[in-house]
């Protein structure tokens, strides 16, 4: 049999029945969740945004081989205002709302929801590796240049998860717990 048609080769994401019991589990691989009806899709869960962060401009990242010289660069939190926040162009990090709590044998990716790409911007999201926890953050870079209203909680992400094929000893990188 070929890679195309061995269901092995690349199963497909959680979905359905199996979604739902990981997400009644202990822990719940998403917590947080606000409306269950609104945010868990066919294909995964929306996360929502707690948090935007202006990326500051006076020192860039470094990245290096195994991270003994890295450096995030500086961020400052915006607070919200009342019916949201009007961001210009430019980058920004966010923090999500929902607290992620993957097994040893599970993996999510994370793609933007659509409609902000319709708003012109687009949200940068890295591998969510099995194992990990934590409510993450993305990269929110806003194109278009009247800007991009947000509000507070709003869904912003796709994660779609992934069973692998075995457990993995899980993330133990310096994200593991974030935003706690």
């Amino acid at each position: 049999m070929d890679a195309m048609h061995d269901s092995n080769a690349f199963p497909g994401p959680i979905t359905g029945d199996e979604l739902r019991t990981l997400l009644g589990g202990h822990p719940p691989l998403v917590d947080g969740i606000l409306d269950p009806d609104a945010q868990i899709t066919p294909n995964g869960v929306d996360l929502t945004v707690a948090e935007v962060a202006w990326i500051a401009a006076d020192r860039p990242g470094r990245l290096d081989f195994d991270n003994s010289a890295r450096r995030l660069p500086d961020t400052e939190v915006i607070a919200w205002k009342k019916g949201g926040l009007v961001l210009p162009p430019g980058a920004y990090v966010i923090r999500y709302a929902e607290r992620v709590n993957l097994p040893h044998d599970v993996l999510a990716l994370g793609r933007p929801r659509s409609s902000l790409l319709r708003c012109g911007a687009y949200l940068g999201s890295a591998v969510w590796d099995a194992g990990y926890s934590g409510r993450g953050q993305g990269l929110l870079v806003v194109y278009h240049p009247a800007g991009l209203e947000l509000v507070e909680r709003a869904r912003i992400l796709q994660l779609i998860f992934f069973r692998l094929k075995g457990k993995t000893a899980g993330y133990r990188g310096d994200f593991q717990g974030e935003g706690t």
